[in-house]
């Protein structure tokens, strides 16, 4: 499961990796699905084959691959995709999608253990045609710093709870289930309260506790639930250093509480009762 913090290392590995790196051959294996709007296989490997990457960014959770000044790769890993980088010897694992094999430095493979991950060559000029969400995102914790009295003014007179506000990519971006519920634990706050009923101090708390909890997971390379693998295969190590997520009946690190939870419009919940 990627969110924020495990797509922000990876755009920093694979920048740092491949930048720079021509593209020699593609491959795809099995069928098309990972490659909406592409007439076929071959058609996707032509807009690449020759092509350098010059660098990889990020808006929101999507990875932008730069071919020059014209055309970016968009990649989406959704709920269960990963990018793992190989040499041409290395077997590919299940679930491998495309393959990318570069004139010097081995290859980079997206791997979907489900049917989520896309991947889409388009010109620049057409990517918020194409990805027109992406044009409402909201505060990054990454790429957009500010001071917490501007976030507090993102809250005024919010009627959502903030649990929502913190899955809702318009108001905070990548934020899913695992570090929404990290956060609120790390805010002393509980699920069902308003934004616009937060008093000063907890509206700090909460800024504090998005802002620490991406860094500190990124710090630790990020987090390895539902198996996911950064782009050496390696898992992250944030997991031990979670409070409350997928540790329901046990006590939370600190020591304060037991992790209870809720099931929230189809998803678990876990806290603990002291937060309110």
């Amino acid at each position: 499961m990627a969110e924020l913090p495990e797509i922000e290392i990876a755009r920093r590995d694979l920048d740092k990796e491949i930048a720079g790196r021509r593209i020699k051959m593609v491959d795809v294996p099995g069928t098309k699905k990972s490659l909406p709007a592409m007439r076929s296989k071959q058609q996707f490997a032509d807009l690449l084959v020759g092509k350098k990457i010059l660098s990889v960014s990020r808006d929101g959770t999507l990875l932008l691959f730069d071919l020059g000044p014209d055309e970016v790769m968009v990649v989406h890993l959704g709920a269960t995709g990963s990018l793992r980088r190989a040499t041409s010897r290395t077997p590919q694992i299940p679930g491998t999608k495309v393959v990318l094999g570069f004139t010097t430095g081995g290859q980079l493979r997206v791997v979907d253990s489900g049917a989520g991950v896309t991947l889409r060559v388009i010109a620049k000029a057409r990517y918020h045609k194409v990805y027109p969400s992406q044009a409402d995102l909201g505060f990054d914790p990454v790429e957009m710093p500010m001071p917490w009295t501007d976030f507090a003014l993102m809250l005024r007179g919010r009627s959502d709870t903030i649990r929502d506000l913190l899955l809702d990519p318009t108001f905070v971006v990548g934020l899913g289930p695992m570090y929404s519920d990290e956060v609120l634990h790390a805010a002393r706050l509980g699920h069902a309260r308003a934004a616009r009923e937060l008093n000063t101090q907890e509206v700090r708390r909460l800024y504090r506790a998005i802002v620490e909890t991406v860094h500190n997971s990124i710090k630790y390379r990020g987090s390895s639930v539902g198996g996911h693998l950064d782009i050496f295969g390696k898992a992250g190590g944030f997991d031990s250093y979670f409070e409350v997520y997928g540790r329901a009946g046990e006590r939370c690190r600190n020591g304060r509480g037991d992790v209870l939870t809720a099931v929230i419009r189809g998803m678990t919940h876990h806290y603990c009762d002291y937060q309110v």
